[in-house]
This record gives structure tokens, sequence and C-alpha cells, in this order.
């Protein structure tokens, strides 16, 4: 294929000639990789469209402060345009037109956050956006003052008001945590210069490093790639250069992490939470006993599960203990050539279709529409995401895909939020969203319907050894590696409490779960204290790893209910994502006959887990 210019230049900055023509065979067997349309948000930043949006939603903000700040309670008892049904509503539009913004600039910026004018937009955009939903604030807290009566009677009287019910439920629950206004506004501000600002110097940072692998310098999606080659003379290359990058700037990320970590001890302290996870519960709308009971089933299951397994593998690669590098390593049975992007499209729309053709063709309008961004080059943002957007507009999805094995996973994985998030945009932007505990519901069982749907297809023996073994380590990874993660922040954020934590500290903290969740069979060495750093959601989004293990397990359950399902699995299955943020977990899930509150039901979703391990060391004796 023809390289594009950005392809190009992200062979000329990171490889030598002989390397880039190397990469450059790799692009063309990759095929044509698609590269998003964020022209159906805005045409470009500068553009007349843009810019009278922005200026609408300033003087909109404002108008609406003038005529709803202080007159809730009065519009309680009233229907029409001058009852609390009218501002909700408007309220919500305000919502739609500056989540339209906020999503186009951080999406530009996230394409190449190396660029500074795109840098610069990004963060002229959130400071307008802050300043404009400053005038917001009033509402939320307003609304909570209302009496309880009073306002389940408005809720009786006004039918637009009753639409928005599960969301003014929802609100009331941030209640006891709130403040007065003023100060509320103050945290609101502050953040720019506070958490948002931390946020995106660790995001420039990471996106700058280069890591040097035979004298080569490489991005790091390329070099974290390296770690699942089937050389291990290439694995353990890797694994030190990323140890020698994250070493050099490691007092870097130690004060970022500091600082979010205090900033968020702050917060909590004001607001009155108990526990240092209350906040995310609080926002996933998951009662802190069930996550407790998920982290301690997880843990307790380390043995069985994780420490088994990678005392397998150790075998299987003819080592008595493997080196860190090598855990996602390539059973020798792996097949190791590069798919195209048309057969891992090919291979997720079929899976996709065989469960249900409309899930399908949401899919396919990924694909179709420009809704996907695929290609890895400098400046793009490392990892994979799927942005909702808001209900008027569409999803997008960012992989930095590659052509492994993993990366056809991670595609389903992000299709499935995608699905997800379209069908849930009927709700409305106030409803639409999906705690994190259930937003993981549908991009794991995406995962799942792909994975059913190539095992079934595998008639080889060892080819079926091997696709077995890569989605345990998948489900290790979402399961027990993310409770890992979430273990340390929880020791990291005690700690914290205490005073500011050295580099070494931290590292400390990292080795400690580490060793108890990979177990004896996985030799930790020099460097890999260092890991913690270019972990992404401990700075975003603090203890929001567990989604990821919730919804695992949650599809473990899920999917064995459609294995036994005689019929209307799929309608029910569509209730549930189109149900968005309008539910709690355990209203979506009763008509599966699942309980996430029954200790039970998180031993049913490993007990998958540890099926297929036995089902691997059955192939093994075979």
């Amino acid at each position: 294929m023809t390289l594009s210019p950005r392809t190009s230049i992200a062979l000329q900055r990171f490889m030598n000639p002989a390397d880039a023509a190397s990469a450059a065979a790799v692009d063309a067997a990759l095929g044509d990789l698609p590269t998003w349309k964020l022209e159906d948000l805005y045409p470009a930043p500068g553009s007349p469209l843009f810019r009278d949006d922005l200026e609408k939603a300033g003087a909109e903000c404002l108008a609406f402060e003038a005529k709803w700040k202080g007159k809730l309670i009065e519009a309680a008892a009233r229907t029409g345009d001058e009852g609390l049904g009218q501002a909700v509503q408007e309220f919500e539009a305000l919502e739609e037109r500056m989540g339209r913004i906020g999503s186009y600039a951080g999406l530009t910026y996230y394409t190449d956050t190396s660029d500074p004018e795109i840098g610069k937009f990004f963060g002229d955009v959130q400071a307008k956006l802050t300043d404009y939903a400053s005038h917001l604030l009033f509402f939320a807290l307003e609304m909570n003052r209302i009496d309880d009566a009073v306002l389940e009677a408005a809720l009786v009287a006004d039918p637009l008001a009753a639409h928005y019910r599960p969301w003014i439920v929802d609100l009331r629950m941030d209640k006891p945590y709130q403040l007065d206004d003023r100060l509320e506004q103050l945290f609101l501000e502050k953040s720019m210069t506070g958490a948002g600002a931390f946020n995106r110097l660790f995001d420039e940072t990471m996106t700058a490093l280069t890591f040097t692998v035979d004298g080569v310098d490489l991005p790091l999606e390329r070099t974290l790639s390296l770690l699942q080659e089937p050389d291990p003379e290439t694995r353990r290359k890797a694994a030190q250069a990323l140890a020698a990058t994250f070493r050099a700037n490691i007092r870097t990320f130690a004060l970022i992490t500091n600082t979010l970590a205090k900033d968020k001890e702050i917060s909590d302290r004001w607001r009155g939470f108990a526990d240092i996870a209350d906040s995310r519960h609080l926002a996933n709308r998951v009662e802190r006993e069930v996550v407790d009971a998920l982290a301690q089933a997880v843990r307790a299951a380390y043995p069985r599960l994780s420490h088994r397994y990678y005392a397998m593998k150790a075998k299987w690669l003819g080592m008595e203990r493997m080196n860190f590098w090598d855990r996602n390593a390539p059973l020798p049975e792996a097949p190791n050539h590069v798919i195209p992007w048309s057969e891992a499209r090919e291979t997720v729309l079929s899976a996709y279709g065989a469960f249900d053709p409309e899930m399908a063709a949401i899919a396919q309008r990924f694909f179709d529409g420009g809704w996907i961004d695929a290609p890895v080059r400098p400046g793009k943002a490392p990892g994979a995401f799927a942005h909702p957007t808001v209900p008027s507009a569409h999803p997008y999805v960012l992989v930095n895909y590659m052509g492994k094995p993993r990366d056809v996973m991670t595609l389903a994985h992000e299709l499935g939020h995608g699905v997800h998030q379209v069908l849930a945009g009927g709700q409305g932007a106030l409803m639409a969203s999906t705690p994190l505990t259930l937003a993981e519901t549908a991009s794991v069982f995406g995962e799942m319907l792909t994975f059913r749907a190539l095992l079934e297809r595998t008639t080889d023996q060892r080819e079926r050894k091997a696709m077995l073994a890569q989605k345990v380590e998948d489900m290790i990874n979402t399961v027990v590696r993310q409770i890992a993660f979430y273990e340390f922040e929880r020791k990291l954020h005690t700690a914290r409490k205490d005073g500011e934590l050295t580099p070494e500290a931290i590292g400390q903290l990292w080795l400690s779960v580490q060793a108890d969740s990979l177990g004896p069979a996985i030799a930790i060495s020099e460097g890999y204290e260092t890991y913690w750093a270019y972990i992404p959601h401990f700075i975003h989004s603090p203890f929001y790893v567990y989604a990821y293990a919730f919804g695992d397990c949650l599809v473990n359950s899920l999917y064995a209910v459609y294995e036994k399902a005689e019929g209307g699995f799929q309608q029910k299955y569509f209730e549930m994502l189109k149900a968005g943020g309008s539910k709690h977990h355990s209203e979506l899930l009763a008509p599966f006959g699942l309980d996430a509150t029954d200790p039970a039901f998180w031993e049913k979703g490993l007990s998958m887990i540890e099926g297929l391990i036995d089902e691997l060391e059955a192939l093994d004796a075979a």
C-alpha cells in the first residue's frame, strides 16, 4: 500500500532504513488502516460552526443561570414551561452542546498530543467549558435542596419531570457529599490547574517518551508490542528499554502520582467520603460491599488461576520460571503472522452477526462511517478507547492496530463499547452514560463472542491450545491483574495520607501486589518496579480498574446464561444496553437471574476461567 504522510513520518522518526523497510512491509500486510472523521462533529477547530457553538454555549449557560437560579423550588410546584421538567430538559440541551464541543476538542487532542497548537486548542476549550460550567453548578445543588416530598409530588404531576426520574433519583445519591455553592465553584475552577493539569502533563510526557531497542527509538505502543514477540531476547530487550525510560522519568511520574493522590484525599475529606474508593463506588453506582466481595473472591482465586496458569506456561516455554517479560509471550503453537485489518474487521463483524444481525449492523457503521482511528503514529494517544461523544452524534473508537491477535480482541472490545453507546444514546445526554462497572459488560461480551466464534472454527489441537491460552491470559489480565491494580491503588492512596511517597516506595508497593497476583512461576527482577508509571487509569480515573474485573466476571455469568437460553436472550441483552445509566445494576441483571450482591455470583464468573485452564491442562495431557 502507499504509506500515508503520517506513517512515513513515523518510520523516519523511529527507525533506521532497514527497520523502516521492515515496518513498511508490516504496514503493507496490515492493509489500509482507517482514520476517523471528526468532521461529523465540526469541520475544523477554527471553523465558524465550532466558534459559533462555543459562543452559544457560553451565552446559553448565562441565560440558563439567570432564568432558573434560585427558582427551582418554585418550579417543582409547577408544570409546563415554568416547571421542573422544563428546567431539566434545558439543562440537558446545554450538556449536549457542551459535550459535543468537549468531545471534539478531546478527540482532536488525542489524535496528536505532541502538537503544541492542538494542545493549546484543547487547553483553551477546556478552560472555556470550565468557565461556562461554573454557571451551571447551582443546578444540581439546588435540585438536591428540594424537599423529598415536594420533589416526589413534582415527578408525579409533571410528565416531563417524570421522564427524568432516573437521573433525578441518581442525582440525589450525591447529596450527602455536596458542598456549598462557592466551594463547589472553587473546586470546579481549580480543577483546571490541579488534577486536569497533571492529567495533561502525564499524557504529554508519556506520548513524548521513546524506548531504545537495539539502537532504535520506539514509541510506547510499539515497545509494549515487542513483549508479545516469539523471540525471548526481543522481549528482554523491550522490557529493559521500558524500564530504562521509565526510570529516567520516574521522578516526574512520582510527582504526578503523589499530587493527584493528595488532591483526591483533599476532595474526599471535604466531601466526607469514609473510604478512599467510595467516591468511585458512588460514581459507579455500586455498593462498597459488592466491590469488596469481588476483590476478596479474586484474591482468593490467585492460586488456582494466575499461579496455576503461569506455572503451566513456564513448562510450555521450557522454563523453570518465566521472567516478568515472558508473561504475555506467545506459545510455540501460536500462529505468528500479521492479521490484516480486513481480516480483523470480518472476524469481529461475523462474530457479532452470529449473535444478532442488529449488533453487527451497528458495528458495521463504525467501519463505514469513519468512526475508527486505527494506525499507530507519533503523538497519538496510546492504548484504546471508545468515546461516546453525545447522543446527537455518534461514538468514536481509537485503537493502535498492529495486526496481533490481541489487537483483534481489542477491536472487538472497543466495538462492544461502541455498540453499547449507540444503543444507550436514546436515553439522552443525561441518562445515556453507563456506570463503569456495567460499561465494561458490552465490551467484554463482544470479546467473548469473537473468541468463541474463532474457537469453534479451529479444529487443529495445537491452534486450539494457543487460542485457549491467549484467552486465559486475557481474562487473567482483565480480572487478576486489574484487582491487583486496585489493591496497589488502595495501598498507595492509604500510604500517601502519611506523607509524600518516594519513587522507590511506590515501586515497593507495586512489587508487593504483583508478586501476590503473579505467583511463584514468574521471576520479578530489576526494572519491573517502575512499571506502575505507564498505567493511565491510575492517573485519569483512580480506582477505575476494578470495573474490568467486575465486567469480566459478570460477562462470564451472562454468557453461561446465553449458552443455556432457549430464546429471548438477545432481546433482553439489547434492552439492558439501551437502558444506559437509567437503571441500577440490580435491575439490569434481574431479567437474567443474576445478582451481583450474592458472593456466589463472583465464584460463578471465576469458575469459567478455571474451566478454561482445566481444558488447557487436558489438552496438554492428551
